[in-house]
């Protein structure tokens, strides 16, 4: 069993930043992918990032230039420092980690809104 707590969500202004966390505990040595989805009120859950347990990242096209993902190993923290936010960013955020099994794993979600 893995299990993830994210932190770091809260209120932006258009163009301001904010750095997401995903404390991961567990079954850590088990983890083999990290990475984080978003879902907006009324829309599908949808992939943000991807980083891999060699360290190679993937990002949605419209996140693309604006965020990072990142992982410390050593303190088992994913992170997704997010820059130049859109209203459009707003959203729940989740941390997913999945496991050398295939077995996804979530977090509770933290919400980021983005607005003047």
């Amino acid at each position: 069993q893995v299990q993830l707590v994210e932190s770091g969500g809260g209120l932006v202004q258009p163009g301001g930043s904010l750095r997401l966390s995903c404390a991961a505990s567990g079954s850590i040595f088990s983890i083999n992918a990290m990475g984080w989805f978003r879902q907006a009120p009324g829309k599908q859950r949808e992939w943000v990032a991807l980083i891999s347990s060699g360290g190679s990242t993937n990002y949605a096209d419209s996140v693309k230039g604006r965020f990072t993902i990142s992982r410390d190993n050593a303190n088992n923290t994913l992170y997704l420092q997010m820059n130049s936010l859109k209203p459009e960013d707003t959203a729940v955020y989740y941390c997913n980690a999945v496991e050398r099994s295939n077995r996804n794993y979530w977090g509770q979600g933290t919400q980021v809104t983005v607005s003047s």
